[in-house]
């Protein structure tokens, strides 16, 4: 079975940097793509960055040129480097792969998703 878990969220004061991690672990044959979105509070969970099995990344607008996503494909791991990060920044932040698995003898898609990391930011 996919599992996706994040690590790192916490509190970060405004203008500061927090680095999240997102690891993939089960039976994985092939990760397309893979993703960071976030949640605030009253608000519907929007995409922040994602990597696209085509090969090119996207940011959302409002974190474009301050928040950073890489992967490591060996290890089936995704990060997000939050630099200058901004009241509005605070929400639960959840990974996201899309991801063949191998299962009871069948290719299986499955969307994964973590159970979240809040990132709080406050002075």
């Amino acid at each position: 079975q996919v599992q996706v878990v994040e690590f790192g969220g916490g509190l970060v004061q405004p203008g500061g940097s927090k680095r999240l991690s997102c690891k993939v672990s089960g039976n994985i044959n092939t990760i397309y793509d893979m993703g960071w979105y976030r949640q605030a509070p009253g608000s519907e969970r929007e995409l922040v960055a994602k990597f696209y099995s085509a090969g090119h990344l996207e940011y959302s607008e409002s974190v474009k040129g301050r928040f950073t996503m890489s992967k490591d494909t060996e290890q089936d791991a995704a990060y997000l480097q939050m630099d200058d990060v901004k009241l509005e920044d605070t929400a639960v932040y959840y990974c996201y792969a899309e991801v063949v698995e191998w299962r009871n003898g069948n290719y299986n898609h499955v969307d994964a998703w973590g159970q979240g990391t809040l990132v709080t930011v406050s002075s």
